[in-house]
């Protein structure tokens, strides 16, 4: 039992951390009050169990995606999906689209949630659980734009080579001053995206919300009207988690 206590202090510990760059394992071993040897051992066996992650370059250590996969298993009774499934339910019928709830899982993104149009008949779909890289896509650059510059350059350290980062950070600035992202062929050939960043209470990306289309039937009056409903829904769902975002 003093192990599982041990191990949850160190979880909590790191959830409470506010940088995304991690803490070492001397600030760790302070915050817990635990020997450094001690905690040593403990991160060794939680990394191995998956519940901590190390940064290869930085040796500082951050929760694992592991707790993300374990609430995906109560995901339905979750009071945060209660109150924005109904939200993409009205953006899929209103667009008559494919819509989707993305959240950060560390570098990569997870779809959390898809709502299909019940009359479009051609229509994107990408699975539920499927991991994106976090470079990659309208939705994850959504919340790239919208999370801290140090957590955003943390997870674009770990994708891109040096001479890449300047760009993307010169689009993700563009993405946060307009208030939306959108995507032609990037990860899929054919396919287009609009996506926009939800935060909670304290201001911290949770997720984003993205609607799928396909790139043929895409005009400049239904790509604005895509945009428009979008940046609508991702005000209320941030409104309803008690984000300050008027």
């Amino acid at each position: 039992m003093q192990s599982i206590d041990r191990a949850m202090t160190v979880a909590n510990a790191l959830a409470t951390h506010t940088t995304g760059n991690g803490i070492s394992i001397s600030d760790l071993s302070k915050k817990c009050e635990l020997p450094l040897s001690t905690m040593h051992r403990l991160l060794k066996s939680m990394i191995k169990q998956g519940m901590v992650e190390q940064d290869e370059r930085t040796k500082c250590y951050r929760l694992g995606t592991i707790w993300l996969e374990y609430g995906l298993q109560v995901y339905d009774s979750m009071d945060y999906v209660n109150k924005i499934r109904p939200e993409l339910e009205r953006l899929s019928r209103e667009v008559d689209e494919s819509v989707y709830l993305s959240r950060p899982a560390g570098s990569e993104a997870i779809i959390m949630e898809r709502i299909d149009s019940e009359n479009n008949t051609i229509r994107i779909y990408d699975q539920l659980g499927l991991r994106i890289p976090m470079h990659i896509g309208a939705a994850n650059k959504a919340m790239l734009a919208n999370m801290s510059s140090s957590k955003s350059d943390a997870i674009l350290q770990k994708l891109l080579p040096v001479e890449q980062l300047e760009p993307i950070k010169i689009t993700l600035k563009q993405i946060k001053k307009q208030g939306y992202a959108t995507s032609h062929g990037e990860r899929t050939e054919g396919t287009s995206s609009v996506a926009v960043a939800v935060v909670d209470g304290i201001g911290e990306v949770v997720g984003a919300i993205s609607i799928g289309v396909v790139s043929f039937s895409l005009t400049d009056n239904r790509l604005d009207f895509l945009i428009e409903k979008a940046i609508e829904t991702g005000k209320r769902v941030s409104d309803k988690l008690g984000s300050n975002s008027n």
